[in-house]
């Protein structure tokens, strides 16, 4: 069974929900659209309040190079645009908007039929990927149009397809490809023509026997798209562990996947090409786990983006009354959310509710120099040292120790006896690091 070598752990999977199929969820009365929605430079607002907006409607323009086009995931009134609390606890711009029915865009093909054929060009495709607001659904939220526009020096020969979902409790990714399986295969297609790619691969961990039978059925009949069975261990889903499991190689330090040929997509964002593509819908909405084992019924919700975590914890049964703590994204790289009035935005991929016994840290000791947080560490990092480099504000020395490098998966934190916050000072150190690059740079 196909992994990557270095490193990785085995946290509890509690997939609780993977068995639920993704509900359409009702509109909610007012959504808050942040402006800042992928990785890159804020987007520009086209709308002023008091403006009626359909569903679909552009309402922000990414202007920069990296950044990516905003459209209204309801139909109603610009009540405001204002700064709201986002899932990182910062005040950031969003059009507020009060829902009045739901009236779509007419440039939007709401047909149930899956088309098949493609007609457009590579240039057409990237243009209409860039015009309707596709970013990456795998977290990190790169422009998508932007991660196919291949520097001339490089050459794309694979394209990998990360359908490995490897944080626990998620199961959105799950059930995408199960139930929308061949738009995602038409997707990757789409996305082949656009890179100019010959092979595709679709990379599963084999816990998820019945996306992999259901991807593998409909693959026979392309010689050019192979499902790849991986072994599970996280954090297999990340960029360089997923190219290194696939085809054996190696990110260089500093660089990106391109390096090696290839070009990475989430399952999520491989619908997304689709329905941009051959059905002219903007990035709106994307499948929500709301998961926790408190939760009375936890599952998988389509949900326009800018409706608020509390409206998807009422759909899911209610805040449970032994709540500790609410997490958008997963357990191992999520993060604690300070109000549950925070937005959906593109790259949110679930909301976990914790239980109050299991969301407190465990008491922090003196490092015992077991190198644990070494031998599990998927980059080859050192995350004793950068800590200790971090904490002494020596970020020079931590840049040389490559802390830029790490992916912030966490396995360091989670696996350290003595309760370290490894992965906090990770993520300080880096936000550090990278400002002394940016001004670096500028200068």
């Amino acid at each position: 069974m196909k992994t990557f070598k270095l490193g990785g752990v085995h946290p509890k999977e509690n997939k609780i929900t993977a068995d639920k199929p993704i509900t359409n969820l009702p509109l909610p009365a007012k959504v808050s659209i942040p402006l800042s929605q992928s990785l890159g430079a804020p987007s520009k607002p086209l709308v002023d309040k008091g403006a009626i907006v359909k569903t679909g409607q552009l309402i922000a323009k990414g202007e920069s190079f990296i950044s990516s086009n905003i459209h209204s995931s309801v139909s109603g009134k610009v009540v405001k645009i204002d700064e709201i609390t986002d899932a990182s606890g910062y005040r950031k711009p969003a059009v507020i908007i009060e829902v009045e029915g739901d009236e779509w865009m007419e440039t939007i093909d709401r047909s149930l039929e899956i088309k098949t054929e493609i007609t457009l060009s590579r240039e057409q495709i990237i243009e209409k990927i860039k015009d309707l607001g596709v970013v990456g659904l795998g977290g990190a939220t790169f422009p998508t149009h932007v991660k196919l526009m291949v520097p001339s020096d490089k050459n794309a020969e694979f394209l990998i397809i990360n359908g490995v979902e490897c944080e626990p409790f998620l199961t959105s990714d799950h059930r995408l490809m199960l139930e929308k399986a061949e738009e995602i295969i038409i997707g990757i297609r789409i996305l082949m023509i656009a890179l100019n790619v010959n092979k595709a691969f679709i990379g599963i961990e084999n816990n998820k026997p019945d996306a992999i039978a259901h991807l593998t059925g409909l693959t026979d009949k392309y010689e050019n798209i192979s499902v790849v069975a991986l072994k599970v261990k996280y954090p297999q889903g990340g960029e360089k562990q997923l190219i290194k499991a696939i085809t054996g190689r190696e990110v260089p330090s500093g660089k990106l996947p391109i390096e090696t040929g290839c070009i990475v997509n989430n399952v999520g964002t491989a619908y997304a090409v689709y329905e941009a593509v051959q059905k002219s819908k903007p990035l709106f909405e994307r499948v929500v786990t709301v998961t926790g084992k408190s939760l009375s019924d936890p599952g998988n919700f389509l949900v326009r983006i800018g409706s608020p975590v509390d409206y998807l914890v009422e759909h899911a049964g209610g805040l449970p009354s032994d709540t500790g703590k609410v997490i958008s994204g997963g357990p191992m790289m999520g993060k604690a959310l300070t109000s549950l009035e925070v937005p959906i935005v593109k790259g949110t991929s679930g909301i976990v509710i914790v239980p109050e016994k299991k969301s407190h840290r465990v008491n922090i000791h003196n490092c015992i120099r077991c190198t644990r947080c070494i031998t599990v560490c998927p980059i080859g990092l050192q995350p004793v040292l950068l800590a200790q480099l971090t904490a002494a504000e020596k970020y020079e020395e931590a840049e040389k120790a490559y802390i830029m490098d790490c992916m912030e998966c966490g396995s360091c934190q989670y696996t350290c006896p003595s309760g370290r916050p490894l992965l906090d000072y990770m993520r300080l150190g880096k936000g550090k690091v990278g400002n002394i690059i940016r001004n670096r740079i500028k200068n």
